[in-house]
């Protein structure tokens, strides 16, 4: 008789329960998937801005790369150019005397200008006006035209900087893009850990509020089993001391739920007066990587791929410049024709041959080898990138080596820890019920709440960890290996949208 009103006392327990559970339920305002989170933080958190704005930095950076290869419309003039001063003359004879200037002048150039990448210099067609009058009395005025004029400088032997930007721009520009993805998926993780410690907060609170309601029950059970002598007063005061702990735990719990609730909520962007409750995924893709596989993808679309290849470029180019830098010649060529006269439209009659051609020449005699000593320190240099490069490459070898083991080996994990929480519950129960008949001490049944709860966490803990590796691959793979298609993005669209 004693043994049935002691179960039926414990029968409570799990209604009691669910009716905290109720309670939880009612004050939530937001439940909140781990897929849902992951949308949110994509779109508002503050490390997708970042990423949004690096992205639009590379974007136009491209552009005006672009712009440089296209032609150039350009107007150059002054207007006007007024004059009314003293300049030094000197005379027939040999003495000098100053005249008055007193003029008005204007000029104006428009050119349709060309970049040659594939020599480095620069083509113009321009026309030019200039038109110059004497003010005063008995002043005289002049036009000169130049209709058509074809201009060409170019260097000879320097670095073409040009040619180097169309080889370097558009890898820096795709690992630009490499990287934007990768950040977003950065952003995952980031989610993911966040979402993960509020939801181990909020179990971590159930479990408190669960654990101190059965302390208290089985406190006050205590008291009439010691009432009727079945237990000793060691256990009653270890099962007093349950309760009391269990009352710490749920003030400790609920700050670590508002202060991790927190976390997430400012990750997020949302309210402060947004309450968040999130769901516990359901279940988690059956999925096995091959490293050769994950491998391959990250060298063929990581921006580390992209990274290697513009430093290799950026340093040849390096040399490159230091090896022009050792002689300069530049050339200037322009043909065309030109006129004047006192009338805008004479100028433009008996038009003259304009023909210029200039050859800069600058050639060290003697530097004391300063210029070789550069193309040798850039030489050293890309061998040095060169040098960092293999390493780097060894080190993110061998990080996707581990990581695709650890990937694999957390399936396993996971579904050990699901069961492993499943037995720990049914232990926990059994143990609770075993100790009201009294076959078991208070020792045994902390020792079973204790490994309830581990198992709990460790679940929860296995299946971050498993969300965690699958995200990590897919930020250094750019690759869906739940669809099995590549991560893509439409940048025009989100660059100006």
């Amino acid at each position: 008789m004693k043994r049935n009103i002691l179960l039926a006392a414990y029968m409570l327990f799990p209604f009691a329960a669910f009716a905290q559970n109720d309670t939880l339920t009612n004050e939530r305002e937001r439940l909140i998937t781990l897929n849902e989170a992951i949308a949110l933080a994509r779109t508002q958190s503050v490390d997708a801005a970042v990423a949004l704005n690096e992205l639009k930095t590379a974007y136009w950076e491209y552009r005006t790369f672009r712009a440089d290869l296209l032609p150039e419309v350009n107007l150059n003039g002054t207007l006007p150019n007024y004059n009314k001063s003293y300049s030094r003359y000197q005379n027939s004879d040999g003495t000098y005397s100053f005249v008055r200037n007193n003029t008005l002048g204007l000029s104006g150039t428009l050119s349709i200008d060309q970049n040659l990448w594939f020599t480095g210099g620069r083509l113009s067609l321009a026309s030019s006006l200039e038109y110059i009058k004497q003010l005063g009395s008995g002043g005289d005025k002049r036009f000169m035209s130049v209709p058509v004029s074809l201009e060409l400088t170019q260097p000879i032997f320097g670095v073409n900087s040009l040619k180097w930007n169309r080889r370097i721009e558009p890898v820096r520009y795709a690992e630009a893009k490499a990287a934007f993805i990768t950040a977003t998926e950065r952003v995952t993780m980031t989610t993911i850990t966040y979402f993960f410690n509020l939801l181990l907060a909020k179990e971590n609170l159930n479990t408190a509020r669960q654990n101190k309601m059965n302390a208290d029950r089985l406190y006050e059970v205590a008291i009439a089993k010691r009432k009727m002598g079945q237990i000793s007063e060691n256990d009653l005061l270890q099962l007093k001391l349950n309760a009391l702990q269990g009352k710490a735990d749920v003030t400790e719990a609920e700050s670590d739920l508002n202060a991790k609730m927190f976390q997430l909520r400012s990750f997020l962007g949302l309210s402060e007066d947004e309450n968040l409750n999130p769901m516990l995924p359901e279940s988690a893709p059956d999925i096995k990587m091959e490293y050769d596989l994950v491998l391959n993808k990250s060298l063929e679309r990581n921006s580390f791929a992209q990274n290697i290849r513009r430093r290799q470029l950026e340093a040849d180019f390096e040399v490159a410049t230091a090896r022009g830098n050792l002689r300069s010649i530049d050339l200037f060529a322009s043909v065309g024709y030109t006129g004047q006269d006192r009338t805008l439209t004479s100028a433009y009659q008996d038009l003259l041959d304009n023909q210029i051609v200039q050859v800069g020449v600058k050639i060290p005699i003697l530097d004391w080898g300063k210029r070789r000593g550069k193309v040798r320190v850039a030489k050293s240099n890309r061998e040095v990138v060169l040098s960092r490069i293999r390493q780097e490459q060894m080190n993110f070898n061998q990080d996707i080596f581990l990581l695709v083991a650890n990937f694999n080996n957390q399936a396993q994990q996971l579904s050990i820890a699901q069961e492993a929480d499943g037995i720990a519950e049914k232990r926990y129960k059994t143990s609770v019920e075993t100790f009201l008949i009294g076959q078991i001490s208070t020792l045994d049944l902390n020792d079973a709440q204790n490994s309830k709860d581990a198992a709990r966490q460790k679940h929860i803990s296995e299946l971050y960890y498993y969300w965690y590796y699958f995200y990590q691959i897919r930020s250094l793979t750019l690759w869906d290996f739940e669809r099995n298609c590549e991560l893509e993005a439409d940048f025009d669209d989100i660059v100006r949208g």
